[in-house]
């Protein structure tokens, strides 16, 4: 199942707290919009540590990192 984190205008470490939570409750894929680059690149590199595949697309001014193991 899919679970979607909404992480628009919160500042880090913020997204990659709310990020941590879902993977530590035991999500396998989650999809996090977020609406910076520094965002994307800190989530990427703490999923990536975890073992997770990163995929991210770009929608308009937001950014979406769906991520799957």
């Amino acid at each position: 199942m899919l679970k979607e984190i909404d992480a628009r205008g919160r500042s880090c470490p913020e997204p990659v707290i709310m990020t941590m939570n879902a993977i530590d409750s035991g999500d396998k894929k989650l999809k996090i919009i977020v609406d910076t680059n520094v965002a994307v690149e800190n989530i990427s590199r703490f999923a990536n540590s975890r073992g997770y595949k990163v995929d991210v697309d770009e929608t308009n001014e937001d950014f979406e990192i769906n991520l799957s193991k």
